[in-house]
């Protein structure tokens, strides 16, 4: 995979070896589709459910009524988000490798790692869709620790994104929104944390831990997006070679 910068209004791209090509594709569809695969799914999972009477009816954002895996657990609801998510967590491993070649084309930076935290938070994304809605200690254990070693590991790559940006002698527009989302990614993960001990009462600190769920799923999809509108500006492109 190579990147390239759009030459000029006919639309062709200067690849590395300075020719001209049609055969290059803009790159910046692939973060906006690892930003807005899970943003939709999850949220007409959620519609779904409520509309057949699986879930209550409420605004999980604010309520914190029912997490992102329960709105997603039964139904056609459970279907249409294991259908989706797979594939999303290819998407986003794909992301994070073409962040990684990214990066090596604006730094020098060694950023070897990235692509392996990627592999990462994709397998477990992949196996947190896959059980999702089944049932057993096993599959229960698979489902919650898949979503949170995969929140966990994509963190550790946006930081490492973050680090490689921050060697750069011109910084990237790209750095500002992504250093205040991983700010707000921290905020929301250690108010997680507190409330799960600092709230005695099993109902209230499942209604948090749900609702700081929906707001940290926003954060992550923030991630994504700010990638896309910088390969746009950028206007990387891609040749698979």
């Amino acid at each position: 995979m190579q990147f390239s910068c759009a030459d000029g209004n006919d639309g062709l791209a200067s690849t590395a070896m300075g020719l001209p090509t049609r055969s290059t594709l803009p790159l910046w569809p692939l973060p906006l589709l690892a930003a807005l695969l899970p943003l939709l799914v999850a949220h007409l999972a959620w519609w779904l459910s409520m509309r057949d009477g699986l879930i209550p009816a409420c605004n999980p954002y604010w309520d914190g009524c029912v997490s992102i895996s329960r709105a997603a657990r039964h139904g056609l609801g459970n279907q249409l988000f294991r259908m989706v998510m797979l594939p999303c967590a290819v998407v986003q491993v794909l992301c994070w490798i073409a962040a990684t070649l990214w990066l090596r084309r604006e730094t020098t930076s060694a950023v070897r790692v990235l692509p392996w935290l990627g592999l990462v938070a994709g397998v477990f994304l992949a196996l947190y869709a896959a059980f999702l809605g089944s049932e057993g200690r096993i599959y229960e254990l698979l489902r919650r620790h898949g979503i949170q070693l995969y929140f966990g590991c994509t963190y550790l790559a946006l930081l490492v994104v973050l680090r490689t940006l921050s060697r750069q002698s011109v910084r990237s527009p790209a750095y500002r929104p992504l250093f205040a989302v991983a700010w707000g990614f921290m905020a929301l993960g250690l108010t997680s944390i507190a409330v799960s001990y600092m709230v005695d009462d099993p109902q209230s600190r499942d209604r948090w831990e749900n609702l700081l769920e929906w707001h940290l799923g926003l954060w992550l999809t923030a991630i994504f997006a700010v990638l896309a509108r910088q390969w746009w500006h950028d206007r990387l492109r891609m040749r698979l070679e």
